[in-house]
C-alpha cells in the first residue's frame, strides 16, 4: 500500500483524528469489543470519563491495513489524543496506571463527561 495523500483509507484516518479529540481505532465497538485487547482500552477511556469515538477495523479492510500503514504500528487497538498517535493496549494501560493517561487528557484540555 502506498503512503499516498490521495489514499482513501488515510483521508478517513486523517478526518477521524482531526474531528475527534480521542479516537479509537479497535477490532468491534466500544460496547462489543472483538478483542481482550480492544476491550481493555475501551475500560480505560471509560474509566478515565473521557468522551472518545470509535471505528471497528473489522468492517473495513482497507482501514485495517491503512491504520497500520498510517502510524506505522503493527497492531489494534491505536489511541489518538487530538491527532497525535499515543499508542497501543500496553503502551495505554502502563500511561494510566502510572497516571500519564490523565496527565495527557488534562493537558489537551479534555475533560471528563461525568465525576468518577
Amino acid at each position: 500500500m502506498s503512503q499516498t495523500t490521495d489514499n482513501p483509507a488515510f483521508t478517513a484516518i486523517k478526518a477521524s483524528i482531526t474531528e475527534n479529540p480521542v479516537m479509537l481505532f479497535m477490532k468491534g465497538t466500544a460496547m462489543f469489543p472483538q478483542c481482550g485487547f480492544s476491550a481493555r482500552v475501551v475500560q480505560i477511556l471509560t474509566h478515565s470519563g473521557v468522551p472518545f469515538k470509535t471505528a471497528n477495523v473489522l468492517e473495513d479492510a482497507e482501514l485495517r491495513d491503512g491504520i497500520k500503514a498510517f502510524s506505522n504500528w503493527p497492531t489494534i487497538p491505536q489511541l489518538y489524543v487530538k491527532g497525535e498517535f499515543v499508542g497501543g493496549c500496553d503502551i495505554v494501560t502502563e500511561m494510566f496506571q502510572s497516571g500519564e493517561l490523565q496527565t495527557l487528557f488534562e493537558q489537551n484540555g479534555i475533560a471528563k463527561t461525568a465525576a468518577t
